[in-house]
């Protein structure tokens, strides 16, 4: 791999550098400034898009960019006594993983910034400026994370990512409901980022070094300890990869809303729809897939963390799949199958589907991008209305919105040509050829292709609801017209969620015996950081060449599918069959009991709740009384017979800053005077 600061690579930084000005500029100036602050970010994004797709095709040509911007220290080189020290930096590492990522970022953000412009300044919102700043920074923070080249200023970035996704969830902070969305969400997230740092911290201890690329990364130390059968602090290599893996995985659970980190995802709802678009599709849910993608090399070496990753997400994609069934308002069924698509990528991820899950991943972000900003148009549209029981007939009234959204839940559901079909089908594909070896997987697979006939039921439950049958509302018989600021991202998504399957059709390339897709080639071919672990070396081998599996692998391939767009069809046509009519009826409240625990989301925050009060609380207030009791009373008594106790010492501490500095000045000329006397200076 060829690594340069020649030619357009030398531009990289900028791509994260722009939306930074862009927050700088909108929050000092945003109020003067035309559209409330929303130009600079509009231009600042394009020039990322712009920038990341000149680095998109730059790589294709078979480079590299990996450079560091900034040392805090220097490794081994900052330690003079021999013991090799870690070396801690800012860098930019574009390869073909962060170049494709960098697009997706940039172009979903760009078109949320458009959309803005007819969604929140066509309304008379109060606070733009404020707005406009805090996506600019979401974006730069999220960018900077991509192309970060080691492991703590992934973490930083991280970090900020979060912050932001607070700010913005939080942003009409004063209802009661929108600051309270935001405090559970960092919470939440910042339990799980606990594990992520004492994974980055126990990473460095152990191997020396927290860099993504070339020989000296965390992954090629790793691998270097485990073939020399080195024992690190007690336990082997191998085992150390384990453990940290799954200290690094707690930050991704949270960020990427994975059970039982989940539940603070669909009270981010609370937040401006366009928010929720760019925090589900590209930036803070899909950070925590993204770093999964980017360590793969570290957790391939771990054949249990990818299991616990593979059932994770296999688990994840079915829970939050049933809940979404029994939801009535529109962006909550889209909340529940970000929790469910997020579980894909993760069984993808684990099972060695490199390739099949970030192929989730791209698609995802466009189709979901797209369904969100369609939510959007549709509120506009019925004056902020979100209960979809209050809604129909809009299919004619608003055919822009109507069929760009439905290209998006024909995405999601999974439905053949259009791009959720062609990711989601090799995701279960790669699952079930590893799970005939392993039971944990087998039962992730299961689970996964059970919640394909759910996704298919509530996506098109949503789009009979919301479109279809006769108006049941005032507002859905007169929706407000919609602008070409909105229609405009719409149409752009609605193509991209059509056509983007197309760069990685593996059914087809085997009919056709094409032995490699363009993905496939782009993320795992001769330029990639991950080489030789995904299917074509991995699958192959295993599966079919050690015969676990009869026949070819074109027919299993076909036959996998098959039965996944079998089970996707039966959803839709169950949805058809019940809430296509001209006046649908609640089905759902017709199972009882099923139906109370899935409206009440599995009881998991009733759970959560009394965990902290009935769990946590009473074990830190007993920590408490042992800090009151045990150690502040053992400090307290040392200093009852302390020589420095007398009341004259404790008048010295007066709060006062200009007394404290006088102190300091007149201790240090003392100390100057005596080391004077005993250095016999005045002699």
């Amino acid at each position: 791999m060829a690594a340069t600061a020649t030619g357009p690579f030398g531009f990289a930084p900028a791509i994260a550098v722009l939306p930074l000005v862009a927050f700088v500029v909108t929050l000092l100036f945003g109020k003067h400034l035309p559209k409330k602050g929303a130009l600079p970010g509009i231009i600042a994004t394009a020039g990322s898009l712009l920038i990341s797709l000149v680095m998109f095709a730059a790589v294709g040509g078979g480079n590299a960019y990996h450079t560091t911007l900034y040392e805090w220290t220097a490794g081994a080189a900052a330690s003079e006594t021999g013991a090799e020290g870690v070396a801690f930096t800012f860098g930019v590492l574009i390869d073909p993983l962060s170049a494709l990522m960098l697009v997706i970022v940039s172009l979903v953000a760009l078109l949320v910034h458009v959309f803005s412009l007819g969604y929140m300044n066509a309304e008379g919102e109060t606070g733009l400026p404020r707005y406009y700043a805090e996506l600019g920074l979401f974006t730069f923070s999220m960018l900077a994370f991509v192309f970060a080249d080691n492991l703590l200023m992934a973490f930083m970035f991280f970090e900020l990512v979060g912050l932001c996704s607070y700010l913005l969830i939080g942003f009409w902070f004063r209802t009661e409901s929108a600051p309270s969305a935001a405090k559970k969400a960092f919470l939440v997230t910042r339990f799980g980022d606990y594990f992520f740092l004492i994974g980055v911290v126990a990473i460095a201890a152990t191997f020396g070094t927290v860099s993504f690329a070339g020989e000296g990364s965390f992954v090629t130390a790793a691998e270097t300890a485990i073939d020399d059968g080195a024992t690190l602090f007690g336990f082997d290599a191998q085992t150390w990869v384990t453990i940290t893996g799954l200290l690094v995985l707690g930050g991704v659970l949270g960020k990427s809303a994975q059970f039982p980190f989940h539940t603070w995802l669909p009270d981010a709802m609370e937040g401006p729809t366009t928010v929720s678009a760019l925090i589900h599709a590209a930036t803070m849910v899909a950070a925590g897939v993204y770093l999964v993608a980017r360590m793969f090399g570290y957790y391939a070496l771990s054949p249990t963390a990818l299991s616990i990753i593979a059932f994770v997400g296999g688990f994840t994609a079915l829970f939050a799949a049933t809940m979404g069934v029994v939801k009535d308002d529109v962006k909550q069924v889209l909340a529940y199958s970000t929790i469910s698509q997020y579980g894909y990528m993760m069984l993808g991820l684990g099972v060695g589907g490199y390739v099949a899950g970030v192929f989730h991943l791209l698609n995802h972000a466009f189709f979901k991008a797209l369904l969100f900003l369609g939510a959007g148009a549709v509120i506009v549209l019925m004056h902020h209305e979100q209960n979809m029981w209050k809604m129909g007939g809009l299919k004619d009234k608003a055919p822009v919105t109507y069929y760009t959204f439905l290209a998006g839940a024909l995405a999601l559901a999974g439905i053949v040509p259009f791009s959720g079909f062609w990711s989601k089908d090799e995701v279960l594909f790669d699952a079930l050829i590893i799970g005939l070896e392993q039971p944990i997987i087998l039962a992730a697979y299961a689970m996964g292709l059970v919640a394909v006939f759910f996704t298919g039921f509530y996506t098109f439950r949503m789009v009979f609801l919301t479109f279809h049958g006769e108006p049941r509302s005032e507002t859905a018989e007169d929706p407000h017209p919609v602008g070409w600021a909105i229609k405009v991202p719409l149409i752009v998504l609605g193509i991209l969620a059509t056509v983007t399957g197309l760069v990685n059709m593996a059914p087809v390339a085997k009919l056709l015996d094409i032995d490699i897709t363009f993905l496939e080639f782009w993320l795992d071919g001769e330029y990639g950081y991950v080489e030789g672990l995904t299917y074509h070396a991995y699958h192959e081998t295993v599966a079919f060449e050690e015969g676990v599996i009869g026949g070819s692998e074109t027919t299993t391939m076909l036959l996998s599918a098959g039965l996944s767009l079998g089970l996707a069809l039966a959803g839709a046509f169950t949805a058809h069959t019940l809430y296509n009519v001209p006046e649908p009826t609640r089905h759902m409240q017709k199972l009882g009991g099923a139906y109370s625990l899935l409206r009440n989301n599995y009881y998991q925050d009733e759970y959560q709740v009394w965990l902290a009060e009935g769990a946590t609380l009473p074990l830190a207030r007993a920590a408490d009384r042992f800090d009151q009791t045990v150690i502040d009373g053992l400090v307290n008594g040392t200093s009852t017979v302390s020589l420095f106790s007398s009341n004259w010492v404790k008048r010295i501490q007066t709060g006062i800053v200009t007394n404290y500095a006088a102190l300091l000045v007149g201790g240090f000329i003392a100390l100057l005077l005596v080391l004077g006397y005993l250095g016999g200076w005045f002699a």
